[in-house]
């Protein structure tokens, strides 16, 4: 079902900050549990968390004996999924969910080193986090889409913990790529964007023509539509479709030739 965006509008884009950094931060429990009871991949998918769009949560992949960590954005709660049941505390709550794995037959996640650091950050706005949550169930609506309609071998769709960006990546023979994906803010933008980036970079790029957004260029190349500029739009998921698709399409040539 498509996710209607007019739902994005309030809270205003730029007020989700504070929000994004509680939830950045209480998500490291999850990735933590996953490192602890995961075999590690190469790439550190091991690591990553999904939208559960029928449970409204970011959640690990499964873990040993089918239990599933899982953040309530909305309530910023974490969940412990396990045989049908669901055992729920507030975050931060790091000792009971080490008891809740123990109990699993499973790892404790609190002593798992992380190779990054992320700000401690214990609360926000119930509204906000609200919101925050209607943005990561759009944005992997909209990403889904994506994944399956552009040819290429499309990676599964991972909110990856350390940047908190939801994304799929394009993979084209040579080494080639095209990440698409949308970050709910960072150091660049202080609102979600989306972005659609090309690796390798292209060298003297002439910047397209996007129908919505901007061509990005300070530490990656890209297009980039944030949330203020989607929102602008008549129709903010068919701009969102629009600027993928462009961005899709043009990176190709540059990588193709």
């Amino acid at each position: 079902m498509t996710y209607d965006w007019s739902k994005l509008r309030e809270p205003a884009p730029g007020k989700l900050v504070a929000a994004r950094e509680a939830a950045h931060w209480a998500a490291q429990a999850l990735t933590k549990a996953a490192r602890a009871n995961l075999d590690a991949k190469p790439d550190d998918s091991h690591s990553a968390l999904v939208w559960d769009a029928h449970e409204a949560m970011l959640v690990t992949q499964p873990l040993p004996l089918g239990v599933v960590v899982g953040l309530d954005v909305a309530k910023l709660e974490l969940v412990v999924l396990r045989g049908g049941h669901a055992a729920r505390r507030a975050a931060p709550a790091d000792a009971w969910l080490d008891e809740e794995l123990r109990k699993s037959g499973l790892k404790p996640a609190s002593g798992t080193s992380l190779p990054y650091d992320i700000p401690r950050k214990d609360s926000a706005e119930k509204a906000n986090l609200a919101a925050l949550a209607r943005w990561f169930a759009a944005s992997a609506e909209a990403l889904e889409e994506a994944r399956a309609k552009h040819a290429a071998v499309a990676s599964p769709l991972y909110l990856w913990p350390h940047h908190f960006d939801i994304a799929t990546l394009l993979s084209y023979p040579g080494g080639k790529s095209i990440g698409v994906g949308i970050s709910m803010s960072d150091h660049y933008y202080a609102q979600p964007y989306l972005y659609v980036s090309v690796y390798p970079a292209p060298a003297d790029a002439v910047h397209p023509t996007l129908p919505a957004g901007h061509c990005h260029t300070k530490d990656f190349f890209g297009a980039v539509a944030t949330a203020d500029e989607l929102l602008a739009q008549r129709d903010p998921r068919a701009a969102l479709v629009a600027v993928i698709d462009a961005a899709v399409d043009q990176g190709r040539r540059w990588l193709h030739g």
